[in-house]
């Protein structure tokens, strides 16, 4: 497998980034990571998704540190400072699940309230299954597990249709496009920060084509068994989606029905965000994610 590593001069003078980076290797591939917090306490892992990095939580981390938490980003594989494979083939759901999988089991991380957005869901929520001794908490927030027995909303497929077909993949301005609030430049440019050039995108070109939208995909069975465990979960669940995602509108729903764990709980809707809802209303998240493993 062929990696590319982002030069380190692309992440200097970011934004509200001043994180230390940490690194592990997942399996011949190098996984980067950020943290804030005492390594005694209660973990957050915050899930980003496509085609973001651990940017997104930059404002999670510290303030989430100073209500006595463990607050951790990784960059997934072909994201951020992780290496990034060049070849789209070596990008799969099930490596993208061994990858982070391999990362919890080396950290040793255990008691975990999972905060997982976007394709941080689709991989957070199936470990979370997998490993469910090591998960306390699940906060979902604009996110989904697809199997492919119910449509998809259209908007998913013409982002999907855009992804494949778009002659520059700006994953800047993608970003800002799913933001209500205008985004700064210097914001724009961070989240363009970890890809130079075309060669190291294929992870973010691949993984829109990864979700299972079809009854017959390779991850369709797993995802299945992931909702059956779902079902039964009784540890605490929260929902904390925005008002303004096409895509993942309605999901909460769903999960409100469906887990156990959901029933009485302080759901919320955030007022005034937009698919990447860190950026929209990061400081409400916040505080729900705090005030929800406060009081469970």
């Amino acid at each position: 497998m062929e990696l590319l590593r982002t030069p380190d001069d692309r992440f200097a003078s970011l934004p509200d980034f001043s994180f230390t980076p940490r690194f592990v290797d997942v399996g011949g591939a190098r996984m980067a990571w950020v943290e804030a917090g005492s390594s005694d306490a209660p973990v957050v892992l915050c899930l980003h998704g496509e085609p973001t990095w651990s940017f997104l939580y930059r404002k999670f981390l510290p303030r989430l540190a100073n209500v006595g938490l463990r607050a951790i980003a990784p960059d997934l594989i072909g994201f951020g400072r992780s290496d990034k494979p060049t070849q789209r083939s070596d990008y799969t759901y099930q490596r993208h699940l061994d990858w982070l999988r391999t990362f919890i089991e080396k950290q040793n991380l255990t008691n975990i309230t999972l905060l997982c957005q976007d394709w941080g869901g689709l991989l957070g929520l199936r470990l979370a299954t997998e490993l469910s001794s090591r998960f306390s908490r699940i906060v979902t927030a604009n996110t989904f597990l697809p199997t492919g027995d119910q449509p998809m909303p259209k908007a998913f497929f013409k982002w999907q249709e855009f992804s494949q077909s778009t002659p520059s993949f700006d994953v800047g301005a993608i970003v800002a496009r799913g933001c209500v609030k205008p985004m700064p430049p210097a914001v724009v440019a961070a989240y363009d920060a970890p890809f130079p050039d075309d060669r190291y995108k294929a992870g973010a070109r691949q993984f829109p084509m990864l979700v299972p939208s079809t009854p017959d995909d390779p991850q369709t069975v797993a995802n299945r068994k992931a909702w059956e465990v779902l079902g039964e979960w009784k540890k605490p669940f929260l929902t904390a989606f925005s008002d303004g995602d096409p895509i993942t509108k309605g999901g909460d729903a769903i999960f409100q029905s469906i887990v156990p764990g959901a029933q009485g709980q302080k759901h919320v809707t955030l007022e005034g965000g937009g698919h990447f809802l860190q950026e929209d209303v990061g400081y409400k998240l916040i505080q729900t994610v705090a005030d929800f493993v406060r009081t469970t």
